[in-house]
């Protein structure tokens, strides 16, 4: 199949554009670049262009004459989102919005969107099933569970077959160090934990130390990049085959505190964790823990690189060799 796939310069794109193509289906990353990375699209098609615009999307889909779309292409900053709402409500409701306007317009009608845990919200039970309620605690989360919404409704009205998966906290790097994890800012916890480690930031800050968890700071399901990539390719090829539209959690079961994420990098890298404690971050729940037994029925998914000593370590392999696109040649 040809496949769009929106945002796939950027950290999941990439590394799902790269695992469509392993399938012997063939990507087209639609990205406007602005934090995305031109060396990540790894010689794929690559259409420049914003969601912001339908003339843009309209035109890549017209070129391009693909079966599907893979939709990444979103603000994805807990933080940011809480400062900024304004930018994130546009980019990621009027964006999706736009993008479904002008697969409609072409006779495009399989969608799969990344969505996130952070639609659930602070959870009455751990681990998460899909039939949690969903109640988000910042704005970030609300426009990954308005775009559920919408595509429900797309469904319903339209025939849209979707599939929203639900992910929990991404990492880790490419196995051959191809690609990578590098935003501008890093506020991800494992890369800013090797960053602290080789000295390109002073320390990475601990946010928030008493939290309800056994060692008082925050528990995260950290799934690998490529575990991820290879549902995306399961739930289009589900589609493509006549499945019908479907919500599926994406994680590991089994959740990592803060300073259990230090460990492991101090274990991997044999060096000392430079870290300090600050305040808990506006928006955060305290533990998000993933079941992911549906996909694992439904879709046949299962993760095969993701033990936390196995994440850091791809993620430093990334950061021995660069670790920016940049730097990289």
């Amino acid at each position: 199949m040809k496949i769009l796939v929106t945002g796939g310069a950027g950290y999941i794109g990439s590394h799902t554009a790269r695992a469509l193509r392993a399938k012997g289906h063939e990507p087209v990353i639609f990205d406007n670049l602005s934090r995305g990375h031109r060396e990540a699209a790894l010689g794929e098609a690559l259409v420049e262009g914003d969601l912001l615009s339908v003339e843009d999307i309209s035109r890549a889909l017209a070129v391009h004459r693909v079966e599907g779309v893979i939709h990444f292409a979103a603000l994805t900053y807990v933080g940011e989102s809480v400062a900024h709402p304004d930018a994130y409500y546009r980019a990621n409701v009027t964006g999706t919005l736009n993008l479904l306007d002008a697969m409609r317009r072409h006779g495009v009608s399989k969608i799969i969107f990344s969505s996130s845990a952070a639609t659930y919200g602070e959870p009455d039970r751990v681990p998460i099933g899909e039939d949690h309620p969903q109640r988000p605690v910042n704005p970030y989360g609300r426009t990954k569970l308005i775009g559920e919404w919408m595509l429900q409704d797309h469904d319903q009205a339209f025939g849209f077959r979707h599939v929203a998966l639900r992910y929990f906290n991404a990492a880790g790097c490419s196995e051959d160090g191809k690609i990578g994890e590098d935003h501008d800012p890093e506020t991800h916890l494992i890369p800013r934990v090797l960053l602290a480690i080789t000295g390109e930031i002073p320390a990475v800050t601990i946010l928030g130390t008493d939290w309800n968890t056994p060692d008082g700071t925050c528990i995260r399901d950290y799934i690998h990049v490529e575990d991820l990539a290879d549902a995306h390719v399961l739930a289009i090829e589900h589609l493509a085959g006549g499945g019908g539209s479907a919500a599926w959690n994406l994680g590991t079961g089994s959740g990592h505190s803060v300073r259990e994420v230090l460990a492991a990098a101090e274990k991997v890298t044999g060096k000392k964790v430079p870290a300090v404690e600050g305040p808990r971050r506006p928006g955060d729940p305290s533990v998000l823990v993933a079941a992911s037994d549906k996909v694992k029925r439904e879709l046949g998914w299962k993760p095969q690189r993701s033990g936390l000593e196995d994440i850091v370590s791809s993620a430093w392999r990334w950061v021995r060799a660069g670790g920016r696109y940049a730097r990289r040649t």
